[in-house]
């Protein structure tokens, strides 16, 4: 169909919610939370690695700094800078020493008034002093360090007070600007940023691909039910892998296999059951359109056609019944049952098919043994009776026999009917309790059978939890046994024990 089917475009399902998207999404999101973490916990950790190093390297500068100006009894100007001349800045960006009151001796960034150019006059005297926090700290008594990365820069200050002989008498400040080490930082975050993002074009890509392989499957097996949902129960899929959609697709192979046994049954049974209503409805109509047709027939002719039109509507209600029996069997749930002696049930159908037993010539004997009770409705288990012995009857020769034997084996009640006729070929056993299937139709349709008895007796004791077999009888004739649970406590037809 050009354009594709209404069904198919109106079942269709949304990319943006389809089991793709959804699959592909859950991957990005799972790399994306792996992104971030490569992204911040590596930065974060190099950057706290890189403060608590430079924590102890300037604090172990400041402390040999004041350690060497605590062997002044008092600051000056001109011992400070003789003193911190002597020592190693090492890198350091700005140096102060203070007094106790936070005036500035020392600034390695500004020289003292002995190291002013010749006619240079010194700055003035307000902005001698050190208002930093971390000097107010540092003359309190603290020892003092902070540090933070802004701009690709490291920058650490730390402060501590110079003691001598327990009391402060000045402070030293240091301040370092670490541009290489903020470089190497911010290079390091260029790096994975770069990663994170061939990473994710990578995740992007591959989690398209795998989505989308394995919504195939799964898309697959979608198309498969709308196929077999249109009524074509022999499309199959062929199962790839050992994973659970393999499973899937194996489960959908069997069930289509069950799906098309049952269509092929069904349409078998409506064919059987068209041809076996055709053929009386035909002879009914032919028989009555030679009697319209004829104007002057013999009445004994007449009534001839007449007893043939009867036969036929006869078999035509047999037909319709078990249908309508099989019909019942197939739908309806099995009713209350009660405990049923099989063999006064059993005897009871044989007074009622004697009369059809002495026309065919064949006699009955019976082998009933009291006490054999099942859980059944009396109902079922007389239809079960009636059609094997009146199969035994039917298909027996004159002067024939048929057997009857109930007993009990174990926990079950056996019915067995036999019988010394034309038997049934060792082919033909497997088939005899399907629907419509005769082994001689010639012989069924002389003996007004419908090939649906069988049936019944197997859909009926099944329903009850039983079982029957067919097979051949030795030395002629065949042998069909039924099964059926026990049932040791008596119960009434309400169900309830006596």
């Amino acid at each position: 169909m050009r354009g594709g089917s209404p069904t198919n475009k109106k079942n269709k399902v949304p990319f943006f919610f389809s089991l793709q998207m959804k699959y592909a999404m859950s991957y990005l999101v799972i790399f994306v939370v792996v992104l971030l973490l490569l992204n911040t916990y590596p930065v974060l950790a190099s950057q706290d690695l890189l403060f608590a190093s430079k924590r102890d390297s300037l604090k172990s500068q400041t402390a040999v700094m004041a350690s060497a100006l605590m062997e002044l009894e008092s600051l000056s100007s001109d011992q400070v800078a003789r003193v911190m001349n002597m020592l190693d800045s090492m890198g350091l960006t700005r140096i102060l020493v203070t007094d106790p009151a936070g005036l500035i001796l020392y600034d390695s960034t500004n020289p003292g008034p002995q190291e002013l150019p010749e006619g240079e006059s010194p700055p003035p005297q307000e902005y001698r002093y050190a208002l930093y926090q971390e000097v107010v700290s540092a003359l309190r008594g603290s020892d003092v360090f902070y540090s933070r990365y802004t701009d690709r820069v490291f920058t650490s200050t730390a402060a501590m007070p110079i003691v001598y002989r327990g009391m402060v008498i000045g402070s030293i400040y240091i301040l370092e600007v670490d541009q290489a080490q903020g470089e190497l930082l911010y290079s390091l975050q260029q790096n994975l940023r770069t990663i994170s993002l061939v990473i994710a074009a990578v995740t992007l890509v591959m989690s398209t691909l795998f989505s989308k392989v394995l919504t195939a499957r799964i898309a697959a097996l979608l198309r498969a039910f709308r196929i077999v949902g249109e009524g074509e129960y022999g499309h199959r899929l062929q199962p790839v892998g050992r994973d659970e959609l393999a499973q899937l697709a194996g489960e959908f192979n069997s069930l289509t296999d069950r799906l098309q046994a049952t269509e092929e049954v069904r349409r078998r049974f409506v064919s059987d059951a068209s041809h076996e209503l055709k053929t009386p409805l035909a002879s009914i109509r032919l028989l009555a359109d030679s009697i319209l047709q004829t104007d002057e027939m013999d009445p004994e002719m007449v009534q001839d056609f007449v007893t043939d039109i009867g036969a036929e509507a006869e078999r035509l209600t047999r037909i319709t019944e078990h249908l309508l029996s099989l019909s019942r069997l197939d739908s309806l749930p099995v009713g209350d049952a009660w405990a049923v002696d099989v063999s006064q049930v059993t005897e009871r159908i044989v007074s009622l098919l004697q009369p059809v037993a002495d026309a065919a010539g064949v006699s009955v004997e019976q082998n009933l043994k009291p006490g054999c009770v099942v859980l059944c409705t009396e109902d079922d288990l007389s239809q079960i009776c009636f059609n094997l012995v009146e199969n035994a009857i039917k298909y027996n020769y004159p002067g024939g026999k048929v057997f009857l034997s109930v007993y009990p084996d174990g926990d079950q009640i056996l019915l067995e009917v036999g019988d010394t006729g034309v038997g049934i070929p060792e082919e033909d056993l497997p088939k005899v309790f399907n629907r419509f299937y005769r082994v001689d139709k010639a012989r069924s349709r002389a003996a007004g059978g419908t090939g649906l008895g069988l049936s019944i007796v197997r859909d009926t004791v099944r329903r009850h939890g039983g079982w029957v077999t067919a097979r051949p009888r030795n030395p002629e004739g065949s042998l069909f046994t039924a099964g059926l649970p026990r049932c040791e406590p008596k119960q009434d037809r309400k169900g309830a024990e006596q």
